[in-house]
């Protein structure tokens, strides 16, 4: 079993993304990105459309600064900054969350704003990510949730080799309607028969 290190943030190497450590100064370009209506809305960090239209206070502002300032000194969890590789460009982040000592499961996350969108940087970002949780840190299983309203990244999950585990029904609402969220996983054996038959 290797060494299951979150203090290490690597720089992992795509074609079109690069991902790395955050850097001074990524936590002001993230304050933008996490405005955006539709990255408030399929985050969930927004019920309705107007409370997603609304800026950040100075306040907020500042505590993601300093949010994205702190990344690199956490030791249970993993922060990536995800760049565009031609331009450098930051345009989102991918994590792993909410690691369990015993199992060795993780919860992953991914938010990229829509400068980054459409152009196959995301997938390429989970597979990145998911290489380095199952290879580097020997994970043994790989979790997400993604609600219903937001089915490209279920197809992109998808692609990448997440199963669809189960339906937590109507567990959010937006705009007064309620939303399934939906709850995928991969696991080692899922990632090594992926590997070994693409």
């Amino acid at each position: 079993m290797k060494n299951r290190d979150f203090t290490r943030k690597p720089v992992l190497n795509g074609v079109k993304t690069i991902l790395r450590p955050f850097e001074e100064g990524d936590g002001e370009q993230m304050v933008p990105i996490l405005e955006e209506l539709e990255v408030r809305r399929l985050t969930g960090s927004a019920s309705n459309d107007d409370e997603a239209r609304k800026s950040s206070t100075l306040e907020e502002a500042e505590h993601i600064r300093v949010w994205y300032a702190t990344r690199n000194a956490s030791n249970d969890r993993l922060d990536l900054a995800i760049t565009d590789r031609e331009t450098g460009a930051l345009i989102g982040e991918a994590v792993f969350n909410e690691y369990d000592e015993n199992t060795g499961n993780v919860n992953f996350r991914i938010l990229i704003g829509a400068a980054g969108q459409g152009r196959g940087i995301g997938s390429e970002a989970i597979a990145l990510f998911v290489r380095y949780g199952f290879e580097e840190l020997d994970l043994h299983r790989i979790g997400l949730e993604v609600y219903s309203f937001n089915p490209r990244a279920e197809r992109t999950y998808v692609k990448n080799g997440f199963v669809l585990e189960g339906i937590k029904r109507e567990e959010f609402a937006y705009n007064g309607e309620y939303i399934d969220s939906k709850v995928y996983g991969m696991l080692r054996s899922d990632y090594d028969s992926r590997t070994l038959h693409p």
